[in-house]
């Protein structure tokens, strides 16, 4: 007869273990109740030997030049903080306020700032865009291995990840907008599984729509979704939550131009 561990090692504690985010007495507390929970204790390893992989994988990535075109991206983020900062400085608090979130979201139906302005100081939420523009930046400047499975084999990529993830994915088409998918590839996130598909347009240029379950507490709530514009992070990108998934879209592209992707991605969901 098995005999479960007293005190079983949750998976948030694990991602947490994993990412070196607990002081030495946190870890020497897990270490000790994953000797007494072979379970968690497989799943710890299985989830460093993926990160291993990946990390070999892509190795050369990181000792690459930074692209001129992350460069570029770069600059456009720390333009629109100062382009904040200059608002709270010439306009105070209204005006600060009518860049944040009258720019910033639109719903499907109607507004709602209550909420949105709830989802933007949480923590997860943020984290979640970061991680998605982060992918984009690892992985779009990419030349021979931009993505794991190539749009050739689509079927396969949806019910892989539809798979990974643990419910059925679509993927949106983006071909009315100008862009071909190329693939997509399965990451790893604090909550479990990510996927990122990517697509490609005519002069090269990529964007990608990255997704997953909610992060932390964050909810969709309510009858309508509701959209944020991120600029804090390595490209900018919009994001919503709907029916406990996440969604972010990122590219370096202007923000009506990805308004018109997010809007696109958001309707064929």
């Amino acid at each position: 007869m098995d005999k479960r561990p007293e005190h079983p090692v949750p998976e948030a504690e694990l991602h947490a273990l994993l990412d070196g985010r607990l002081d030495a007495g946190e870890r020497a507390d897990i270490q000790r109740r994953l000797a007494q929970d072979p379970q968690a204790s497989a799943t710890l390893q299985a989830w460093q030997r993926q990160r291993d992989a990946l990390r070999c994988l892509h190795g050369d990535v990181l000792a690459e030049p930074v692209p001129a075109s992350l460069l570029a991206a770069a600059g456009q983020a720390q333009h629109a903080r100062q382009q904040v900062q200059q608002w709270w400085r010439w306009g105070g608090m209204a005006a600060s306020v009518a860049l944040a979130f009258g720019l910033g979201w639109f719903t499907h139906g109607q507004q709602q700032g209550s909420s949105a302005a709830l989802l933007a100081r949480q923590q997860p939420a943020r984290e979640f865009v970061h991680q998605a523009a982060l992918a984009h930046a690892v992985y779009v400047p990419e030349v021979r291995h931009p993505v794991e499975v190539s749009s050739a084999q689509e079927d396969h990529l949806v019910q892989w990840l539809s798979k990974r993830l643990g419910r059925p994915l679509k993927l949106p088409r983006l071909n009315e907008q100008g862009y071909e998918l190329v693939g997509g590839r399965l990451l790893p996130g604090d909550e479990g599984a990510r996927a990122q598909f990517m697509y490609q347009n005519a002069r090269g240029e990529r964007v990608t729509l990255y997704l997953g379950s909610t992060p932390g507490k964050v909810s969709g709530g309510g009858a309508s979704t509701e959209f944020r514009y991120s600029a804090d992070g390595p490209v900018p990108g919009f994001y919503w939550v709907e029916e406990g998934f996440a969604y972010a879209l990122s590219g370096t592209l202007t923000r009506p131009q990805l308004l018109q992707l997010a809007q696109a991605v958001y309707h064929q969901l």
